[in-house]
């Protein structure tokens, strides 16, 4: 029997750092797989993209979706929506306004397919090895039926109740995300201004409370000059923006704090490195601003 027979047919909508892996790990777990990327062009290890999503979802039931923003989710969406039935499921993996995700919701449902709130953590090497944890909202009964596709790249799924909610939590978990990568950084740039190799930190938080996975993963990054984007800052950027949005009055002074710095950086050129490229502003070699 064909492998992948009993799998339910899956289609991955945006090919970037992590649509692209992800697809992978479909392919090579046997589900039946179409793709499609804004550019088109070939992708190594995957099938020829579809000529648009809802050639996608003619052939695929399970949906996932990894677009850059509110914008991007927004016209991905609307472009699927001719093509969908009830044996559909979307999986928005996109960081974006619950408000956006709660609406696109809504208008699925009319067509009488689902759509799940589904962002993720876990970057490139994550998404390579299959460990991404995803935060899931919406309808039990939709993520069953998803759960086999998200599974194939998945370490955890979290359920996090309805549409909305999901994005609220991957939100929050990005401020700190950023005050642990602003923090590094700002600790190995100090402990260089004084004389001290900052090569130690590996030593040091290995006893320190203030070690986390953000540290342990960035680092490196930042004692080998690797900014190779895992997650760029120009998307931490936007998920700051987002957190400025939903943010209590009064409660987001870090937030407003780290979102400066972000703008600095992606003014300064580094965009479209790793967050924690934040180490590089202000720097002497930072390029003119607007570059």
């Amino acid at each position: 029997m064909n492998p992948g027979a009993e799998r339910p047919s899956a289609g991955v909508l945006g090919l970037g750092i992590i649509g692209s892996r992800v697809g992978r790990r479909l392919r090579d777990a046997g589900f039946p797989l179409a793709v499609w990327n804004r550019t088109r062009r070939s992708f190594d290890g995957l099938p020829e993209p579809e000529n648009s999503p809802a050639d996608v979802a003619a052939k695929a039931d399970i949906l996932q979706v990894f677009v850059s923003d509110d914008a991007a989710l927004h016209g991905t969406v609307q472009a699927l929506m001719p093509a969908l039935t009830p044996r559909h499921v979307i999986l928005c993996h996109a960081t974006v306004s619950p408000h956006t995700v709660q609406e696109l919701a809504e208008q699925v449902g009319a067509r009488g397919a689902a759509l799940l709130d589904a962002p993720f953590t876990g970057s490139r090497d994550a998404a390579t090895i299959g460990q991404i944890t995803y935060y899931v909202a919406g309808d039990g009964d939709a993520i069953e039926r998803a759960r086999p596709v998200l599974e194939a790249s998945a370490k955890a799924l979290i359920p996090t109740g309805r549409v909305g909610r999901a994005s609220t939590v991957k939100i929050a978990t990005n401020i700190m995300a950023a005050a642990a990568a602003v923090s590094l950084a700002e600790a190995v740039n100090l402990l260089r201004a004084n004389g001290v190799d900052p090569a130690i930190l590996a030593d040091v938080l290995e006893t320190n409370a203030a070690r986390s996975g953000v540290t342990d993963l960035k680092l490196p990054c930042l004692l080998n000059s690797d900014f190779a984007p895992r997650f760029s800052a120009r998307n931490m950027r936007k998920d700051l923006r987002l957190a400025r949005e939903l943010a209590a009055d009064g409660q987001d002074a870090l937030t407003a704090a780290m979102l400066d710095l972000y703008d600095r950086a992606c003014r300064e050129g580094y965009g479209d490195e790793d967050f924690a490229a934040v180490a590089k502003v202000g720097s002497p070699a930072s390029p003119p601003a607007g570059a």
